[in-house]
């Protein structure tokens, strides 16, 4: 059975390293292959300072290389005995070249190796879900375009209230999620940030070149402060999964909308027949699953920051091991998140719009602030013009006129999605994702053999 890392000469009772380890093993599969680079750019550094002799530098880089093609392949394990991926990479690189795999670990923590680790999983997640964000944002954007001109009830209270448009529907489910790309920006920044080196949070008496391994795993910057560093743990956590909550808090409310408008009482809108499911009792039924799953798994996103929050909110400076229960609600959240923005995406690709529900009398009334804008455009004070037009609703005389025109900024003809798909890329350009794939590319190719 392998060894810990810390382990003295006493066995540590089952129960106890049964708990305290948890599922930390599984969690750590998320991070094996950026453990690995982690550790590729670090005895680089190490090479450089003199810690690694230059024979060994290349021996130690080609298996780390096997070890992350491994991981890629998704046949990388944390095998029994072994405490978490760190443990594991080094058994690995002990039982092939000796004494010296252990030398990896010179000036390094596995706090700040775990640190490392978070960010670049993170850094590349973001990456993916931004992605997967865009995706859905130009489906909208092209059904928005697509059924600018169809009108459909605008709605206050649950009541009707105004006349609206697809255009405008899906155009703002559109905008909402160029607004929270602003968050998932924001966030990728704070974590494209380089904690190693900081070790146990106190430094290292070795001369450490911590811009080094900043510039080779293409980090925008440092976490200068090697406390701050320590203290980011949680911290990038929380603010990741309040750019997360934006974006499901969007699909959150894109879902609700969509099972709504799906129901025969308001029949705005059928949804693909592949996305729903009948009932084992009701042969006509069609119900819509995915997008209720949606919103279901989205309203679980949306609490995850909490979770984060009171995990870590009552710590003081330093490392404590709470921190690792922040990984079973963080590591998963992402293929979550991803899941649900790629279903939404087909399902809005695929949605049909409803082009005639204004032919349903019982939408007539929401015309009246049309009539009374024309009355009060033609010189009748607004108060007389409300009055009279609500006379005649009462009065069953009201008869509306469909043919609107809108044209100010945003409105239904003039819905603005030019520069809202401009807003989007801006924000995507800030993102900066080339610089670290050229970096992060570079590392790996001197690994090869």
């Amino acid at each position: 059975m392998a060894s810990k890392l810390w382990e003295k000469n006493f066995e540590i009772n089952k129960e106890i390293e049964r708990f305290t380890v948890g599922s930390d093993r599984e969690m750590d599969l998320y991070l094996a292959k950026y453990d690995v680079m982690g550790s590729m750019a670090h005895i680089i550094m190490l090479e450089s300072i003199g810690l690694l002799g230059r024979d060994e530098l290349p021996r130690l880089l080609t298996e780390l290389r096997d070890i992350y093609d491994t991981c890629e392949r998704g046949e990388f394990v944390i095998e029994d005995g072994v405490e978490d991926v760190h443990s594991q990479v080094e058994l690995m690189l002990t039982r092939r070249l000796g004494d010296m795999g252990k030398k990896i670990h010179s000036g390094r923590s596995r706090n700040d190796q775990v640190l490392v680790d978070l960010k670049l999983f993170t850094r590349h997640e973001l990456k993916e879900v931004a992605l997967a964000v865009v995706k859905l944002f130009d489906e909208l954007i092209a059904k928005s375009d697509r059924y600018n001109n169809v009108l459909m009830p605008g709605y206050t209270h649950l009541q009707v209230a105004m006349p609206s448009s697809f255009g405008l529907w899906f155009g703002a489910h559109a905008e909402s999620l160029a607004d929270d790309m602003l968050f998932l920006s924001a966030a990728y920044r704070m974590t494209n940030r380089n904690p190693l080196g900081s070790a146990a949070g106190y430094g290292s008496s070795f001369p450490l070149d911590r811009e080094m391994t900043t510039r080779l795993l293409g980090f925008e910057s440092m976490d200068y402060n090697v406390v701050y560093a320590q203290m980011g743990r949680g911290k990038t956590e929380r603010n990741v999964a309040f750019a997360m909550a934006s974006v499901a808090g969007t699909l959150s409310k894109l879902a609700f909308d969509a099972c709504l408008f799906n129901s025969q009482n308001f029949s705005f809108v059928s949804l693909p027949k592949e996305c729903t499911t009948g009932s084992s009792i009701m042969p006509h039924k069609k119900n819509p699953d995915v997008f209720e799953l949606i919103r279901a798994k989205s309203n679980k996103l949306q609490a995850l920051p909490q979770q984060i929050q009171l995990i870590m909110n009552n710590l003081p400076t330093g490392y404590f091991r709470d921190l690792q229960i922040i990984k079973e609600v963080f590591l998963p959240a992402f293929t979550e998140l991803k899941d649900c923005l790629a279903m939404a995406a087909w399902i809005i690709s695929r949605i049909e719009v409803n082009e005639h529900i204004l032919d349903n009398p019982i939408y007539d009334p929401m015309f009246s602030v049309e009539e009374v804008n024309r009355l009060a455009a033609s010189g009748m004070p607004f108060r007389d013009a409300y009055k009279t037009v609500g006379l005649e609703i009462e009065e069953g005389r009201f008869v509306p006129d469909k043919n609107i025109c809108h044209t100010h900024a945003g409105s239904i003809g003039n819905l603005c999605n030019d520069r809202i798909t401009q807003m989007m890329g801006t924000t995507m350009d800030s993102f900066g994702f080339d610089a670290v794939e050229k970096a992060e590319k570079e590392l790996l190719d001197r690994a090869r053999p």
